[in-house]
């Protein structure tokens, strides 16, 4: 509008042609600068979008500690020490601490180190293993470095890194081993906060009500308490998707509740609480108590619980709106609710049982006591959802069982649910709440989960600023002796209590991590078997194309773990099976250690052998958030990656990496540009007719099996997109390509086989007795009782042929 007008004064006035240029110039930097403004309002808005959001899923169990924070701090010799110094001397500690850790070392230093926008110990741990050689996994590749999500924008190669700390760890493997045992064990922790959020945060809203109901008995709250958790435990097949808009509401409100709660009872009590927010009163706190005073900072602990959400939620928002959200919301409303409580405690110290509660005014009790009980159900929520999500990523790299794994949400990536761990998770939240009974012996497990989780997550930072960040090792260890040594004073204090419910996140860690351990042992050793057994190609190369056997038409998916070399359970199927098929290709499904990878980068092709003998290898790559979806037409990408490949190495183009065994080469399976291999759409009438999609050497028998097989798929909610493959028609396509494209294609129209081996490990006679039973009874144990590995990889059980192998590790 500016620019219009200025341009109607200038012709108005009849202004030489020498300023028009200016007048134009002018009007296009006022066009730009409102284009800026529009985009900075757009991104305003969607950072406020996300930061409202995340208070319903990152902050609800922060939020809900000052409801047994003092309650626990002053539950044990501390109750000796009732007096107006020690109150306000408490207040400081949570102040100080609050401050440090949540603020100065999350949200100021730690949410900088996502790993391409994913946060948490795992993450931590991939930023390493991508920048130092400190992987376990055997299957990892050169080419997997090519992968967009590799390394993040300003972060260099691993190569580049010149450490004699870096090069000490990745000589020593027992070092390395220590580094994934400790990340294991942090994850083992958020599992047992999974079990302790949801009882401590619903016991303690729920014992709320006795403040009012003098005549309520304790058997009482407690059935009330278990009848919340089974009913919060029940909904979670439901997904978080379909009841989170609440959620934000129900935190934010809680927030707004508490802070005027807290603004009241300082002003009426006692206005001189502001006093305490000198650190002197901390100094003069244990003057005064001594070491009753260091042992209490077991309850202090408390108010930082859920700390670590804001790092391992990240990657359902960003650094930015969760900086937003705790920095104008989260940190002012609990430290006005903390200094309120202290207020009323300095005149009120005989309510230190039930001092949140005895704090709110009586008009407002219940609606506040409503408030709470929803917003412990939101904590508990997104802890437990928490720990399906470190699950999924233990799963990932190889170190959980396979379970089943559900997608609750079509639009929301990441929000999963694992029926197996909920049941498991709510049998021992039960457990624990009719075992103790008491919120403080809870909170003395809750506690020492918490911190050690924080203590893991500041010793894998110390590396990350080394090796990630190219920092000199003084600034990690400046960053390591300041926050360690404070998460190191309240872990010692927790220690104490272990006898008093702290040994619970110890028992279950324990067992976790064996259950880790002993699937990564196992299923590491069966790996290194077939990498030291893989048949060679000398030996392929002496049975010709035909193998030694006769080739039906088909292809045959073999799948495989191994990303180089035949396995052995090949020379199995030859020597055991009188034909094979006139196409093969190797699959193996692999985890890299990236959170996602892009669509377009996930399959990487080669050849196996002279063009002859039509044998291929497809390795699929996931990331560790990646969820393994089923997809229909993953046959038919599959043949259409193989036939670009096939182009692609005839004309030799492309990114191909040379290897003994031939070319690999990454193909943008969801781009057919490259191949004239197409892939369109056909009804079934026009498949019945069209000889090109029906699998016309299959018997009867057989095409009725795959009709029923059809129909349940139907059954079920998913019909089956019908796909039929063309052959272009181009001159100057090289003959040799065009038969080879030609056999692939009528292979493909034959039929799909997916051939996989039913293997059992078992630990060799000359193995050590604890070799033995790790392998022999705990492994075998798992593997029989978990999911098998052609439904995990949703492969149709109508096209499964499974070859039984045995492996002596």
């Amino acid at each position: 509008m500016f620019g219009c007008v200025l341009s109607d004064r200038v012709s108005n006035n009849s202004l030489g042609s020498e300023i028009r240029p200016m007048v134009s110039l002018l009007r296009s930097i006022v066009h730009h600068f409102s284009l800026l403004q529009a985009c900075w309002r757009s991104n305003c808005k969607h950072l406020l979008l996300l930061a409202y959001q995340s208070f319903g899923v990152v902050y609800g169990d922060l939020s809900t500690s000052p409801i047994y924070v003092y309650t626990s701090s002053f539950s044990g010799r501390l109750n000796l020490y009732q007096d107006e110094q020690t109150v306000f001397g408490m207040f400081s500690l949570i102040f100080w601490t609050f401050t440090i850790i949540p603020l100065l070392k999350y949200v100021i230093i730690v949410l900088g180190a996502d790993d391409n926008g994913e946060g948490g110990s795992f993450a931590l741990y991939s930023l390493l293993c991508r920048h130092a050689k400190l992987s376990l996994l055997p299957n990892q590749q050169s080419a997997d470095e090519e992968l967009s999500t590799y390394y993040r924008n300003g972060y260099i190669s691993q190569n580049t890194i010149h450490s004699p700390l870096k090069r000490f760890l990745e000589k020593h493997k027992r070092l390395r081993t220590c580094l994934l045992l400790i990340v294991l064990f942090g994850a083992c922790m958020v599992i047992g906060d999974g079990v302790l959020t949801p009882a401590i945060s619903v016991l303690s809203s729920i014992s709320g009500l006795r403040v009012r109901a003098k005549g309520l008995l304790n058997g009482e709250v407690l059935v009330i308490s278990c009848v919340v958790l089974v009913g919060l435990f029940a909904l979670q097949h439901k997904g978080t998707q379909r009841v989170a808009f609440v959620f934000a509401p129900v935190v934010i409100i809680w927030l707004l509740c508490i802070a005027a709660i807290g603004l009241y009872n300082t002003i009426y009590w006692n206005p001189r609480i502001f006093h305490a927010l000198s650190p002197h009163y901390i100094v003069k706190f244990f003057e005064h108590t001594g070491k009753d005073g260091w042992i209490s900072l077991g309850g202090v602990l408390l108010s930082i619980t859920g700390t670590e959400a804001m790092f391992a939620d990240l990657g359902h928002f960003n650094e930015a709106s969760i900086r937003v959200a705790f920095i104008s919301v989260i940190y002012p409303c609990l430290i006005l609710q903390y200094m309120g409580q202290a207020a009323y405690l300095s005149k009120n110290i005989s309510d230190v049982s039930i001092s949140f509660f005895g704090s709110i005014p009586e008009p407002v009790f219940w609606p506040v006591f409503v408030i709470s009980t929803l917003a412990a159900i939101v904590a508990s929520q997104s802890v437990i959802s928490a720990t399906f999500s470190i699950v999924k990523q233990c799963h990932s790299l190889g170190c959980f069982p396979r379970v089943k794994i559900v997608h609750t949400s079509r639009w929301v990536h990441g929000q999963i649910y694992i029926p197996e761990i909920n049941w498991i998770l709510m049998v021992l939240c039960l457990a624990v709440t009719l075992g103790f009974r008491d919120t403080t012996l809870i909170g003395n497990a809750y506690g020492i989960a918490s911190m050690t989780v924080m203590f893991v997550t500041t010793w894998l930072m110390a590396l990350v600023i080394i090796f990630v960040w190219q920092k000199n090792v003084i600034s990690a260890l400046l960053f390591l002796v300041f926050f360690g040594f404070i998460e190191g004073a309240f872990l010692s204090s927790s220690l104490i209590k272990v006898p008093q419910g702290g040994w619970v996140p110890f028992v279950l860690s324990f067992v976790f991590m064996v259950i880790m351990y002993v699937w990564h042992y196992g299923a590491r050793r069966k790996y290194l078997f077939d990498l030291q057994n893989k048949v060679s190609m000398k030996w392929i190369l002496t049975l010709g194309p035909s193998l030694g056997i006769v080739r039906v038409p088909g292809i045959g998916l073999v799948y495989t773990e191994l990303v180089t070399g035949v396995p052995a359970i090949f020379s199995h199927f030859v020597t055991n099976l009188p034909a094979f098929h006139q196409v093969l290709v190797f699959v193996c499904v692999k985890s890299v250690p990236v959170p996602h990878v892009a669509p377009d980068e996930r399959f990487l092709v080669g050849r196996i052998g002279p063009r002859a003998y039509r044998m291929y290898r497809c390795i699929i790559r996931y990331g560790y958030k990646d969820v393994q979806k089923d997809e229909d037409n993953f046959e038919h990408q599959l043949v259409l990656s193989i036939a670009k490949f096939i182009q692609m190495e005839s004309s030799s183009s492309g990114s191909c990496d040379t290897s003994p065994e031939g070319r690999m080469a990454v193909i943008r399976a969801t781009d057919a540009s490259g191949t004239t291999l197409v892939m369109r759409d056909g009804d079934e009438t026009e498949a019945n007719r069209n000889s090109t999609f029906t699998r016309s050497s299959k018997s009867e028998t057989l095409q009725s099996l795959q009709s029923i097989y059809e129909q349940e798929w139907t059954s079920v909610g998913r019909p089956r997109r019908r796909i039929r493959l063309e052959l272009s028609d181009e001159d100057n396509m090289d003959s040799e390509v065009k038969e080879e494209l030609m056999t692939l294609l009528e292979a493909k129209q034959a039929g799909v086989a997916y051939i996989m081996g039913h293997s059992y490990v078992k630990a060799r006679k000359t193995s050590s007795f604890l070799k033995k039973v790790a392998i022999d009874v705990a492994y075998s144990f798992l593997r029989k009782n978990c999911r098998g590995p052609a439904v995990a990889l949703n492969i149709p059980h109508i096209s499964l042929i499974e070859v039984g192998m045995i492996y002596y590790v």
